[in-house]
């Protein structure tokens, strides 16, 4: 007998007649068109992610990021450089119609119009094919995007002066210096306001030379902590002479061994 016909059942309304089990629902004359969520399509975007996440840190671990000298914020000659994947946006605005006064197109207008048409991908093409060829829309959205990003970063890449950009960020490395931080003269320098602008390890800052291995006399160093020299004024120096001496001496004594 089939169900329904001839056979009665008695329900109970705490119970709900139709149960519901926590399983996705069969796609199987759909092939190739769509899936479930859950678990098929989270899961496979899950692994993708996973391996471009560890071989993303393995490149920053076998290959780490370059460090350009202290920032120097007096330096206006200075020209940044973005990271890599802002480069295509860094050569856009470098184009006649999309910089100067025409900057707001290139830095708010086409990248807009770029991610509007993203947005509305979804909304004009609607269709359940998943095949690149049946999807007019959203594969020449995708080709268009590709193509734009690679040829600006390719031109970035090429027409960018390394060579000065090498220069201008290069860390000086000044020679190599024990500095003995229990030593008086040390400690004079450290109470003073020396360490604020020449560093911790006199290894000088933005807007400070150095103290090490200088070709200075005592009392030059102690003529310079009076008078000043270059971007440092005069009268820097708030201690007594005999500490002066005491500082005078270890910056001296700081040359490197042979």
């Amino acid at each position: 007998m089939k169900r329904g016909k001839g056979m009665k059942f008695v329900g109970d309304s705490r119970i709900s007649a139709e149960r519901k089990p926590n399983i996705p629902k069969d796609y199987s004359e759909y092939p190739g068109k769509t899936e479930a969520f859950w678990p098929d399509f989270l899961l496979k975007e899950w692994m993708v992610g996973a391996v471009f996440l560890i071989g993303f840190l393995c490149l920053t671990a076998a290959h780490p990021a370059p460090l350009e000298r202290i920032a120097d914020p007096t330096d206006t000659g200075y020209i940044p450089m973005p990271d890599w994947y802002f480069l295509f946006l860094y050569q856009l605005i470098k184009y006649q119609f999309a910089s100067g006064p025409y900057n707001i197109i290139g830095v708010a207008v086409i990248p807009g119009l770029a991610f509007g048409a993203l947005l509305l991908a979804p909304f004009l093409d609607r269709g359940p094919e998943r095949r690149a060829s049946k999807r007019p829309f959203a594969t020449g959205f995708m080709l268009l995007g590709i193509a734009a990003v690679f040829y600006l970063t390719w031109e970035s890449v090429v027409t960018h002066d390394w060579a000065a950009a090498e220069q201008q960020g290069k860390i000086v490395e000044g020679p190599e210096v024990e500095i003995d931080q229990e030593a008086e003269g040390y400690q004079v320098y450290a109470g003073q306001s020396c360490i604020n602008c020449h560093g911790e390890n006199l290894e000088g800052g933005p807007a400070a030379p150095p103290l090490v291995n200088l070709d200075l006399s005592p009392d030059e160093i102690k003529d310079i902590a009076h008078n000043g020299v270059g971007t440092m004024p005069a009268d820097q120096y708030q201690g007594s002479d005999e500490d002066l001496d005491k500082l005078a001496e270890f910056i001296t004594s700081l040359k490197p061994e042979e």
